[in-house]
């Protein structure tokens, strides 16, 4: 692939290397059926898209491409921002491919899905942030697939005024961005972002359209402290955020912020009791729970769970 030769985030070349951590034992993907794996593998790259499964070097590949689930990268695989967390290479993006929205809708009709999760890179040089371009994949893949269930893990949309209500007008079943890092550390993990920003955004998808499921992601691991997940997990609930996933943080290279420690798994399940005792309609949290990890099994749950609540 093309992208391989790219250097992966330049301008952290000086910074001073991390050593990575051993993973323990409790950490480990899965293959489950290597037929369906290579039939994933094959659609996507005869439709010559990109999935953050690869570009991000994601743990549970092989598990959720056994089972014909992959997330679609869209607006390329070159971010505008440098995350210190992301292996997502980092430089100046291509310009959009207007064939995309139409690539996307053929694979999910191939890979005959239920559930369909779409993301993108950061494009903070484009007027919009991309939000029509993410509006138009909607809607492509909606007129192909209607009875496939879209959900959407955007960018900030930051300095981008209201763009992102072109996102919401496509009517995507959930729109996800992830908090990912306390605010404590976002100089540090997301200098291009602010914490603030991000937590309005969600506030907002809710209150234009109440009947979108929002959702937002956590990574443990980078330094944080009990205190301040429990006041993401509080500020997330008074924004109406639905679904939080909590996650471990897996540093990808020598390059990237230091892993701080591994949280085990039972602790995982504690933050879990704690953000369930907050009100969120769904929490996933375990070692490899990943912003689209079992997404169509997750939004199956949602919407029953918003139905029980508004019958008790």
């Amino acid at each position: 692939m093309e992208t391989k030769n790219k250097p992966r985030h330049p301008e952290k070349v000086n910074k001073p290397a991390n050593s990575i951590k051993k993973k323990p034992e409790w950490i480990k993907s899965k293959l489950l059926n290597s037929r369906e794996f290579f039939l994933t593998k094959t659609i996507v790259s005869q439709n010559n898209l990109l999935t953050v499964c690869q570009e991000a070097n994601c743990p549970n590949i092989t598990e959720c491409w056994s089972k014909r689930h992959a997330t679609f990268l869209i607006m390329g695989d070159t971010c505008t921002r440098a995350c210190a967390f992301c292996d997502v290479i980092t430089g100046k993006p291509k310009s959009l491919n207007p064939l995309e929205p139409f690539k996307i809708a053929a694979a999910v009709n191939k890979l005959n899905l239920k559930h369909a999760v779409i993301t993108s890179v950061d494009r903070d040089d484009l007027n919009d942030g991309g939000a029509n371009h993410f509006y138009e994949v909607i809607i492509e893949t909606k007129k192909l697939n209607p009875t496939t269930t879209i959900e959407v893990l955007t960018p900030d949309f930051l300095r981008k005024g209201d763009s992102y209500i072109k996102v919401i007008e496509a009517k995507p079943d959930v729109f996800n961005h992830n908090i990912e890092t306390v605010p404590g550390l976002y100089r540090q993990i997301r200098p291009g972002s602010r914490y603030f920003a991000s937590v309005e955004l969600l506030k907002n998808v809710k209150k234009f359209d109440k009947n979108i499921f929002t959702k937002s992601g956590l990574m443990v691991g980078l330094g944080e402290n009990k205190d301040e997940i429990i006041q993401v997990m509080d500020d997330l609930r008074s924004a109406g955020v639905d679904f939080l996933t909590i996650g471990q943080y897996l540093q990808p290279s020598v390059k990237h912020h230091a892993l701080d420690r591994y949280y085990k798994p039972d602790e995982f399940e504690k933050l879990k009791n704690i953000a369930e005792s907050k009100g969120f309609l769904l929490v996933s949290s375990s070692p490899l729970t990943r912003s689209s990890y079992h997404a169509d099994q997750d939004f199956a749950v949602l919407q029953k769970n918003r139905i029980d609540q508004a019958n008790a």
